[in-house]
């Protein structure tokens, strides 16, 4: 069973490996979300010791912006959702799978919606938060 509790550990041993190949002098600037892993107490302590490092952090429940979580999306819809694993090892070549025909023919991800437009969600769905969770 993993251990919830030590993921900040391995962000933190990223870190360091992140640290150790990118040139001395370079500023690091990462995008992240708002895991709790990525703002574990060991954590702000460590950047705190590594001024290069630069957080930036997605806003939350911005899922979509993270082309990870849009793999992940993809992966769940295409493939697992109705898929009948009996085994973990079913499971994991059924990724596998997929992972491999996806990059086969892989397209970059291109956004096709003007800034203007996602600004302007993003300012009704703040009006909408603010309206209902006034008090």
């Amino acid at each position: 069973m993993y251990d919830e509790q030590h993921r900040h550990q391995e962000w933190l041993k990223f870190l360091r490996a992140v640290e150790d190949v990118v040139p001395a002098g370079k500023q690091i600037h990462m995008i992240v979300d708002n895991y709790s892993t990525h703002k574990h107490e060991k954590v702000k302590r460590w950047l705190s010791r590594h001024p290069r490092f630069h957080m930036h952090f997605t806003p939350t429940s911005s899922s979509w912006l993270n082309m990870v979580e849009r793999f992940f999306r993809d992966l769940t819809q295409n493939r697992l959702r109705r898929g009948v694993f009996r085994s973990v090892e079913e499971l994991i070549l059924a990724i596998d799978d997929y992972i491999g025909r996806h990059n086969e023919n892989p397209k970059p991800f291109i956004w096709t919606a003007r800034a203007s437009d996602i600004l302007e969600k993003v300012k009704r769905a703040r009006r909408t938060f603010h309206n209902t969770h006034s008090v």
